[in-house]
């Protein structure tokens, strides 16, 4: 039996705050507003009780910013989508961001079980003079465990509609494409960082926000695997292959600290839930 959930999280600001009300269906929460910058930025721990997906279940997550908020959401931990029997499982996120809003998503990693059929689609909105700050980082398998990804397939979907938009289909039985050195090289975790605006950056913004993400890989044990470009005026991404999913995560968040402090002169602690 599927085990469907919807989330709707809106961002407003009240009196210089930033306040979150959210309305769920099913088994999607959010844990309470948080403050550890001030009443200007509202982190959000958005958890999904069961813990995981299998075949036919659909998460809809929808997330809202009216002008002048800042919302930052991550998860406590992976995303799972367990093996199915036939039917895919489907996470599917929209953000949409009003005019001088600003955002984050800064999830755990999606890890795939072997045997899964899953689908995992982001959606960004933005107006004119919104930015965002997000990643999107996936592992094949469990490794680690002795578990490798041998069966199953997933899809990654990532849309700026009419701006940018990555798509891929990953099936374990593509052995070129999870192996060549045009493809994953014989790595399974894919990890995206993008820093995306509702109106194209200038070139001087663009180019420093290149800079500083080389300036990090330079020194970073990934560097070999990861590169960073501006496929759009409007957006800025890095990806990196890696063999597990923390040195990629790592590399992500110091990327991802670099750009914050730069562009919104903002420090970057990190989510509490993160050193929980």
């Amino acid at each position: 039996m599927a085990w469907n959930a919807t989330l709707s999280l809106d961002y407003s600001v009240q009196a210089s705050k930033t306040v979150a009300h959210f309305r769920h269906s099913g088994p999607l929460r959010i844990l309470q507003s948080l403050y550890p910058e001030g009443d200007a930025v509202c982190h959000n721990v958005l958890v999904h009780p069961p813990g995981g997906l299998v075949g036919g279940d659909t998460l809809d997550i929808s997330v809202t910013a009216a002008a002048g908020s800042h919302g930052l959401i991550t998860t406590p931990g992976a995303t799972r989508f367990y093996q199915s029997l036939g039917e895919a499982a489907l996470q599917r996120s929209h953000i949409k961001l009003a005019a001088g809003a600003r955002g984050e998503w800064l999830p755990q990693e999606a890890l795939c079980y072997s045997g899964c059929l899953a689908e995992n689609h982001l959606t960004l909105d933005l107006a004119p003079g919104a930015e965002l700050m997000g990643w999107d980082v996936t592992a094949l398998g469990l490794p680690s465990a002795g578990q490798p990804f041998v069966q199953g397939s997933f899809c990654q979907h990532i849309e700026m509609p009419g701006v940018w938009l990555e798509r891929a289909r990953l099936g374990a039985d593509d052995l070129l494409l999870l192996n060549s050195p045009l493809g994953l090289a014989g790595q399974r975790c894919i990890a995206t960082l993008f820093f995306v605006a509702g109106s194209k950056l200038e070139r001087p913004r663009r180019q420093q926000a290149l800079d500083l993400a080389r300036q990090v890989m330079e020194t970073h044990p990934l560097s070999s695997s990861a590169g960073v470009t501006s496929p759009d005026a409007q957006v800025v991404v890095l990806r990196v292959l890696a063999p597990l999913v923390e040195p990629a995560m790592g590399l992500l968040k110091q990327v991802w600290a670099a750009w914050r402090q730069h562009f919104w002169q903002k420090s970057a602690p990190g989510p509490r839930i993160w050193s929980a």
